[in-house]
């Protein structure tokens, strides 16, 4: 039996990602079925769980890859940009990337206490890189400094789970005034 390269079992898993993703994005994590999972990711369970133990570990694996990419965004762009890309994900009539994903994140932190504590170092990642940016920030004299880091980045942060809140109430105005008003709250006047 021929041997898959790293390349191609890399890929594979990228695309097992994708699909679930765009799968538990529409119908949450109860919803999203192994069967729905089969059709929207367009392989067979076995070929889907030769790469995820199970469909906890693959959403598990969705939300941990949207949170390192959210990290890195975060780390080069700042917590407003990732919530510009939310909203923008919201204008669209189904819900996909990480929009999807941080509405069952969010969903899970309050009814399931061990995803939480599963949860928490992705957190504290996306936390930490908030603080550095903001930190990053101040030094080059962007951002305002007659308050602590940790205010704003609270600040930040409170206006990133408003922001999920509203979307997942189904909120699709156009949220750019909006977040220029957040960015400029933080910025240096």
């Amino acid at each position: 039996m021929p041997r898959v390269s790293e390349e191609r079992l890399s890929s594979r898993r990228r695309e097992i990602l994708a699909g679930a993703r765009a799968c538990f994005a529409r119908h949450g994590y109860e919803g999203a079925t192994v069967r729905r999972l089969e059709e929207q990711i367009g392989l067979s369970r076995g070929a889907i769980f030769h790469h995820f133990k199970d469909k906890e570990s693959l959403f598990l694996s969705v939300a941990e890859d949207d949170a390192i990419s959210m990290a890195d965004t975060v780390a080069a762009h700042g917590l407003v940009q990732v919530m510009r890309d939310l909203a923008s994900q919201a204008d669209s009539t189904q819900i996909t990337g990480w929009l999807g994903t941080q509405l069952e994140v969010s969903r899970r932190l309050r009814t399931d206490q061990e995803f939480a504590a599963e949860w928490e170092d992705r957190k504290q990642a996306i936390a930490r890189a908030t603080r550095e940016r903001l930190t990053r920030q101040r030094d080059s004299g962007v951002l305002r400094d007659d308050l602590p880091i940790e205010v704003l980045a609270a600040f930040l942060e409170l206006a990133y789970e408003g922001l999920i809140t509203h979307l997942a109430m189904g909120g699709r105005q156009d949220m750019t005034a909006v977040l220029d008003l957040v960015e400029s709250a933080v910025r240096r006047r």
